[in-house]
């Protein structure tokens, strides 16, 4: 941003910071009923749900599509909501199906096997990509449900802005060590002793040049790596309390057939479920785009 109007995302910038943070929590939703919008063909929306959606995305990086869609599986219903927001530079990662979109249902095939997304087991708090390179990031992610799972497989939802408040208040300090480029180090990806990725180090917390917060994080702790610095120790400690402490800020959901999140890259998790008749299946598409404001 220019030297007249300062990043609120900037420790320094305080000033600006508070009339950024007031804006933001003034009328924040407070349940997760607020983050849904009611819509009908998610592949042609109407001009009202399409603001209504952007909205929702402006206010908290993230919105809940619920359509008529049910357990049609054409997988244009994920793409040209997409699309109609903006976003069309799909991540192409080493898992998606040839079109780049990811089926997300348990699967034991050579490649997908160990790798969490496609199992059972839960998942804990990230952003998508965060292993990806600096010029790779994942800045929105799209979900849509065409099966659920018969127990299970909720997701938490957290929107980074309020998580990047929640800290700023504690301690700007703890924000500028979570900027370090070196601060969290995600190990390279070996199986069989062949390298698939190696290891990519950057920081949690980025202010892009168009002014917006971006975060890469993941709780594992076998996935990740921290600089050894103090203060960043201290700031990682206070983020995962707050991501494991009940909070009004976080919105717990199961998406259901036909129902869809879009989303700025927020927090999530999932929690482990079992499978029905039906396998569970979600389609997920990541893109190197932002919503477009």
């Amino acid at each position: 941003m220019s030297k007249h109007h300062p990043s609120p995302f900037l420790p320094e910038n305080q000033d600006a910071y508070a009339i950024w943070r007031d804006g933001k929590l003034d009328s924040y939703p407070e349940t997760v009923g607020e983050l849904i919008v009611e819509i009908r063909d998610p592949r042609r929306l109407s001009t009202a749900e399409h603001d209504k959606i952007l909205s929702l995305c402006r206010k908290t990086n993230m919105a809940i599509w619920a359509g008529l869609s049910g357990h049609d599986s054409d997988k244009h219903i994920i793409s040209d909501l997409g699309s109609a927001f903006g976003l069309s530079h799909l991540d192409h990662n080493m898992c998606a199906d040839d079109d780049a979109i990811s089926s997300l249902t348990v699967q034991s095939d050579a490649l997908r096997n160990g790798y969490i997304p496609y199992s059972d087991r839960p998942i804990a708090w990230h952003t998508d990509g965060y292993y990806n390179l600096p010029e790779q990031q994942i800045h929105a992610l799209l979900l849509h449900c065409v099966n659920p799972a018969e127990q299970g497989g909720e997701n938490d939802l957290l929107d980074h802005e309020i998580l990047f408040i929640q800290i700023m208040e504690r301690n700007p300090a703890y924000i500028r060590a979570l900027m370090n480029p070196q601060a969290m180090t995600i190990p390279a990806n070996i199986v069989d002793g062949e390298e698939l990725r190696p290891a990519r180090t950057g920081p949690v917390f980025t202010v892009y040049p168009d002014g917006h917060l971006h975060m890469r994080y993941t709780d594992r702790s076998r996935s990740i790596e921290w600089l050894d610095d103090p203060l960043l120790k201290e700031a990682v400690k206070y983020m995962k309390s707050l991501l494991h402490s009940p909070s009004p800020w976080q919105f717990h959901a199961k998406l259901q057939a036909g129902q869809g999140l879009i989303s700025n890259n927020v927090l999530h998790t999932r929690s482990g479920f079992t499978d029905g008749e039906q396998a569970r299946l979600l389609y997920r598409a990541r893109y190197y785009d932002r919503i477009r404001q």
